[in-house]
């Protein structure tokens, strides 16, 4: 039995082979786990509950099927749908956890953050992070009309990615002193996140040379089945701590 790890699917009608490939996940890898744990950017974009379409609605259902036989699935928010909300979350079964938040598997403290907070060095994308996280922005945007939040999220997309594409590669990468502070601060020796679509294992020493690991996962849809896609830990019993 094992509790499974994943982010960064960017869940989309332009991508059907994933949507295949992520319900026939749950139907059988998933299906056998103690815990599932979606770390963000589960959806290529989220604009409100209320624009659910039938691709959202499938995954709700499989999700709703999946707790149903016993596994309970944690979902964290990234920075393509933050604006998933808690009417869809009690359609899907999912229970939605802070970002960060620290798990228990049989006694190992466990950090799990979605990664953009960690990325210190991007000031332009912390500054419309920090924008787009405010109640009042929340509130005004989701009382939009549904077209002008579509057309928002289409020009969101686009500009993130010309603006990708235009920095180096280390600005839009964590951060180490942010990722130390992290560890640190929450008391933990391994981290686990996605959002930079740089899956590795990195291995280094954090405070009086005892040894850390940060785990990235990676993304669904450049990706393939590289290693990393998805993160088990092959314990027991999982408990979450709200912090």
């Amino acid at each position: 039995m094992t509790t499974l790890f994943i982010s960064d699917l960017h869940l989309d009608t332009a991508r059907p082979q994933i949507v295949e490939q992520f319900l026939a996940f749950l139907r059988d890898e998933a299906a056998k786990a103690d815990a599932l744990y979606i770390l963000g950017d589960f959806f290529e974009a989220w604009i409100g509950d209320d624009a659910a379409g039938e691709l959202e609605n499938t995954v709700a259902d499989a999700l709703a099927q999946l707790h149903e036989h016993g596994v309970p699935v944690f979902f964290m928010h990234g920075n393509r749908d933050f604006l998933l909300g808690d009417a869809y979350a009690r359609r899907a079964r999912m229970t939605i956890l802070p970002d960060p938040s620290v798990i228990d598997i049989e006694g190992e403290r466990v950090l799990l953050m979605h990664g953009d907070t960690l990325c210190t060095d991007d000031t332009r994308y912390q500054a419309f992070r920090a924008q787009t996280r405010a109640a009042s922005w929340q509130r005004a945007f989701l009382g939009k009309p549904l077209s002008e939040r579509q057309a928002f999220a289409a020009q969101a997309r686009a500009e993130s990615q010309r603006y990708t594409r235009s920095v180096d590669d280390a600005i839009t990468d964590v951060n180490d002193e942010a990722v130390r502070d992290s560890m640190l601060t929450h008391d933990v020796h391994k981290l686990i996140h996605g959002h930079t679509h740089r899956p590795a294992q990195h291995r280094f020493e954090l405070g009086h040379e005892k040894a850390a690991e940060r785990i990235v996962l990676g993304d669904w849809y450049e990706q393939g089945n590289r290693i990393l896609r998805k993160y088990s830990m092959e314990k027991r019993s999982t408990r979450a701590i709200q912090l």
